[in-house]
């Protein structure tokens, strides 16, 4: 690859951490990865089959509280020119370009929203060789506070292009970039205002599941996922034991791999005609996606009439309770009435008329009469009245 060709490439990915050993006896366990000696001293490197794609240092003591971290190299063929070129743009100068002896040189710089990331112009070395099918770094990620300006200041620098943009909701909109025709990498939004600015480099790996699962067994953390993204792909986001951030990328999954739909039930299919009962019960075949949802659909059908007969007895018999409560006051009131009715008679008997005894018998007479009507009329209400307790306890007991 000639230094014309290298300009927006991802190049290198370099992981400083407060323990290489520990680092170093981690990663193989999650990723198809291997270590190899370096000719520098206290620098490990990264081996995917046997292709070099990354390396292995402690993390250096002027770096302060900065935490473990892996560190994207971007290509370009004159390093010094990118690095002025970056700060006129608004970049900081983190390590200023430096010559590394038969690999090439480099220099490390923070982007103006902060996020840090290294510049490297390959000496006159062999060529890198083709990317290995699982090990190799397959996507690149770009946490920001401000996706445009991100875009803006890459694409100048690197010569990456806006590709298409994935609407995610309250996080905003993560954006593909592309190096050519080639989709590369995202940006995105920061979730939360303590969250700094970073890149995020993805590994191909065969089973992102499998992956997640070494990583918890070696004392990683689980920071997000597995989940499918747009694509067909399974990524996960994870911590090493040491805090550096890094994430798998399973390719979609085949059709035997997936699990099978369940088939829709066909519609307009007449039910089956009765049978009548075999002399030994047979086993029941296991009921198919189809059946299953059918069966289900009965069930709801029949409760959902059944809920609505149970409220309509409920309502029915509410009403009857009502009307017979208000039929026991009418006949009340009817018998009051007419008990006033027979006392006023008796009281009119005209005293001239009739002898003492004669007019006391006619107002014995009146109250008796009264009497009875007013045991008659009770009597129809109390029976009014229980049968309305009836119809409502029968109410009750039916919900």
């Amino acid at each position: 690859m000639s230094n014309a060709e290298v300009l927006g490439r991802f190049v290198w990915h370099e992981l400083l951490t407060t323990d290489t050993a520990a680092a170093a006896a981690f990663y193989p366990k999650v990723l198809p990865w291997r270590t190899a000696p370096s000719s520098m001293p206290g620098y490990t490197i990264w081996m995917a089959g046997q292709t070099q794609i990354g390396g292995l240092m402690a993390l250096p003591a002027e770096a302060g509280a900065t935490p473990p971290h892996w560190l994207v190299y971007v290509g370009t063929p004159n390093v010094d020119a990118t690095c002025s070129q970056a700060q006129g743009l608004g970049a900081r100068v983190v390590k200023p370009p430096a010559d590394i002896p038969n690999v090439g040189r480099f220099a490390v710089l923070s982007d103006p929203q902060g996020a840090t990331f290294a510049l490297f112009t390959p000496g006159s070395g062999p060529p890198p060789g083709a990317p290995p099918a699982q090990g190799a770094f397959s996507w690149h990620e770009l946490a920001t506070t401000d996706v445009a300006a991100a875009l803006l200041f890459y694409g100048q620098l690197f010569g990456w292009t806006k590709g298409p943009g994935h609407d995610m909701g309250a996080m905003g909109v993560y954006q593909i970039f592309q190096h050519g025709s080639s989709q590369v990498g995202g940006m995105c939004n920061v979730q939360g205002p303590s969250t700094a600015p970073s890149w995020l480099s993805y590994v191909s790996v065969a089973d992102a599941s499998r992956a997640v699962a070494a990583a918890k067994a070696g004392g990683g953390r689980l920071l997000h996922g597995p989940m499918e993204v747009p694509g067909g792909s399974w990524i996960a986001m994870m911590m090493d034991p040491q805090g550096g951030a890094f994430a798998v990328q399973e390719a979609p999954r085949t059709a035997s791999q997936k699990p099978a739909a369940a088939p829709k039930p066909a519609a307009a299919a007449k039910p089956p005609a009765a049978q009548k009962p075999a002399a030994t019960p047979a086993k029941p075949a296991a009921a198919t996606p189809s059946t299953a949802a059918t069966a289900a659909a009965k069930v709801a059908k029949v409760a959902k009439v059944a809920k609505v007969a149970k409220v309509a007895k409920v309502v029915v018999a509410a009403k009857v309770a009502k009307k017979a409560k208000k039929a026991a006051r009418k006949a009340r009131k009817a018998g009051r009435k007419v008990a006033r009715q027979v006392r006023r008679a008796g009281r009119k008997t005209p005293r001239k008329a009739a002898r003492p005894g004669v007019r006391r018998a006619a107002r014995k007479a009146a109250r008796k009469t009264a009497r009875r009507v007013r045991r008659s009329t009770r009597g129809a209400a109390r029976g009014l009245r229980r049968a309305a307790r009836r119809v409502r306890r029968a109410a009750r007991r039916r919900r």
